[in-house]
């Protein structure tokens, strides 16, 4: 059972703590002290919701549909686009290193980062192929005792490493109210999203 959980985390974590639009995402807004708390648990439930469903082989209807998978691919990558060209925008106009000076810690309207924390989420692909394909994938190969504690491992680390970046990015505001980190995180985040747009629209095409 502990060999299970501890798999489970290893899994997971090395899935998880990835640098991706997710995880650059969440920093941010950690940084912004954006309702960090709506952030972190959404990353954490949607984390949890699909690596069940993978661990339950119920994913398996999703991985094997080419028609399903290009729709999120597209979709993912039009918001990533978006997104991209956002982020370089707030590095251009430095609008970032104006809202973390702010004495208010919720600087944006609640319905829109918990809009954007589901669209960064659910709308890029790689979130299912890690959660569910992978994730599923291992633990198809376990006993219904073995996957639970494998389960438990699992997401017991999306949690820490969610909720830690999210609180933990406090202790760099210090170094982000210069305007020049805010300009590098935004380039940064712009990239990220590009590449891994760019990465999907590939998919789609190959």
């Amino acid at each position: 059972m502990f060999s299970e959980i501890i798999s489970g985390a290893m899994i997971s974590g090395s899935l998880i703590i990835a640098i991706g639009a997710q995880n650059l995402f969440v920093l941010k807004q950690g940084l912004l002290k954006n309702h960090i708390f709506f952030v972190s648990a959404i990353c954490f439930v949607c984390d949890f919701i699909l690596m069940t469903i993978g661990v339950l082989g119920i994913g398996s209807f999703i991985s094997s549909n080419p028609l399903i998978t290009s729709i999120l691919a597209i979709l993912g990558a039009l918001f990533l686009i978006w997104y991209g060209f956002c982020a370089f925008r707030s590095a251009l106009q430095g609008t970032s290193s104006m809202q973390v000076a702010s004495e208010d810690p919720q600087n944006n309207d609640l319905i829109k980062v918990v809009l954007s924390t589901l669209a960064v989420t659910l709308l890029n692909p790689h979130v299912y192929l890690d959660t569910v394909v992978i994730v599923g994938g291992i633990a198809g190969t376990l006993t219904n005792e073995q996957k639970l504690s494998f389960l438990i491992g699992a997401v017991c680390v999306s949690f820490i490493w969610f909720f830690g970046i999210g609180y933990g990015a406090r202790l760099l505001t210090p170094l982000f109210k210069q305007k020049r980190m805010w300009i590098i995180l935004d380039g940064l985040v712009g990239l990220v999203m590009f590449y891994i747009a760019y990465r999907l629209v590939l998919y789609v095409i190959i």
